[in-house]
């Protein structure tokens, strides 16, 4: 069974950049760097949309991800006291 490569983000980086930034063809750098040009082209569209945020390891989240995260733990955080004023309101007007 053999073992997927694993690549370092400045390789990454810097092979997106070769095609982007200095014109080059991208099958003829994915040749020369010994990579598929199909991971080339998903590196580079990686590269397009996240920029500095591209390639982080898995320990790593991108700031986006990390916003995203926040927003959701603060969101689930206000609607279970949103129910719990809503029971309480129900409680004191139910009183006579």
């Amino acid at each position: 069974m053999e073992r997927r490569k694993k690549y370092s983000r400045e390789f990454k980086i810097n092979a997106v950049r070769m095609v982007s930034e200095e014109g080059r063809v991208a099958a003829e750098v994915a040749r020369d760097l010994d990579i598929s040009s199909n991971m080339l082209y998903t590196w580079k569209q990686k590269y397009l949309e996240e920029k500095e945020d591209s390639f982080q390891r898995n320990g790593n989240q991108s700031s986006k991800d990390e916003q995203i995260r926040k927003l959701e733990k603060e969101n689930k955080r206000l609607k279970e006291e949103r129910d719990i004023l809503k029971k309480a309101t129900q409680f004191f007007a139910a009183e006579p």
